[in-house]
């Protein structure tokens, strides 16, 4: 279990460090930010889609191990494997987004929408963050 918990953790430290190393790129101007500024089209679309993605992936991944079939392969007689792939599924649909909401926001002249929504998966972390005790109640293991 302890492994299975520092795997989730790595996971989750190595996507806000991406985030931050972003960040970093952008506000030295290492990369240039507003590299599609001019495309007002495809800004408007992959915003629409990305609040589409943040707003359905955050509800989904706190709600994740509610579900029948998720909690019975976490609480089983293999509940680390359960508890690596689906922790590992739910991290991702709150990282993936953050990282991306990070990108587009520099790419995009930063507009804030993107900036809001990786600050609020950013914070969604929280919520999800395998620390022991969480990782012993999501598979039944009250310490």
């Amino acid at each position: 279990m302890e492994r299975t918990r520092v795997f989730l953790m790595a996971e989750m430290c190595t996507c806000i460090l991406i985030s931050i190393v972003m960040v970093v790129l952008f506000e030295t101007e290492t990369l240039l930010p507003g590299y599609c500024q001019g495309d007002t089209g495809a800004a408007f679309i992959i915003l629409s889609m990305m609040e589409v993605l943040t707003i359905c992936a955050i509800p989904l991944s706190l709600r994740l191990f509610k579900f029948k079939k998720v909690r019975a392969s976490i609480t089983g007689p293999e509940s680390h494997r359960g508890l690596l792939a689906w922790g590992s599924f739910r991290m991702m649909l709150v990282c993936v987004p953050m990282m991306a909401n990070t990108l587009f926001y520099y790419m995009f002249d930063l507009k804030p929408a993107f900036g809001y929504m990786g600050i609020i998966s950013l914070i969604c972390l929280v919520f999800i963050s395998p620390s022991k005790s969480r990782c012993l109640q999501e598979t039944g293991q009250e310490e």
